[in-house]
């Protein structure tokens, strides 16, 4: 792997990691359901999946979900498991997807939908509670705006930056 694509990944690890804290953050006063994001780290990951490819676009979401849990909830606590769950699945759909050819903004709700379906999965799992399957209609009406949300930024990102972003490849 060249230097400048290594260093570019470093450097979405970096935004990925500091973004998905933050939406933690303030997660809490826009949305009534714990644990419900607008996703802002996936930006990150439709930038790399969009320009890089798959395998570089998985190393993301896989090492940022790694770091968030080593410094925020802790290795394999129960976040963790909702997390890697929601982000494996998402990632592994998005990478399917995109072969099809579709939009980002397609690739971009298809993997905010998985992303809820794999987070409330591992959530019934961990807590064996049941009842939490009811909470997928509500997680999955958010999924659409905020995957359309994310799609346009990353769009936006890939545009206005991709003479810098074809200099890392």
């Amino acid at each position: 792997m060249k230097t400048r694509k290594l260093i570019f990944i470093a450097i979405m690890i970096s935004i990925s990691v500091v973004l998905s804290i933050v939406e933690t953050a303030i997660s809490g006063m826009i949305f009534l359901v714990p644990g419900v994001k607008l996703g802002l780290a996936n930006v990150i990951t439709l930038i790399v999946l969009m320009t890089l490819g798959e395998k570089d676009a998985f190393l993301v979401v896989f090492i940022r979900i790694l770091i968030v849990a080593l410094t925020y909830s802790g290795l394999f606590s129960n976040s963790f498991w909702i997390s890697i769950s929601g982000g494996m699945l998402a990632i592994l759909g998005m990478i399917l997807i995109k072969k099809t050819k579709l939009s980002i903004f397609s690739i971009s709700v298809f993997g905010s939908l998985l992303h809820m379906v794999g987070q409330i999965a591992a959530a019934i799992v961990v807590s064996n509670t049941e009842t939490l399957i009811y909470l997928l209609p509500y997680m999955i009406a958010l999924s659409v705006p905020t995957g359309l949300i994310t799609a346009y930024l990353a769009r936006r990102i890939i545009t206005n930056f991709s003479d810098t972003i074809k200099n890392f490849k």
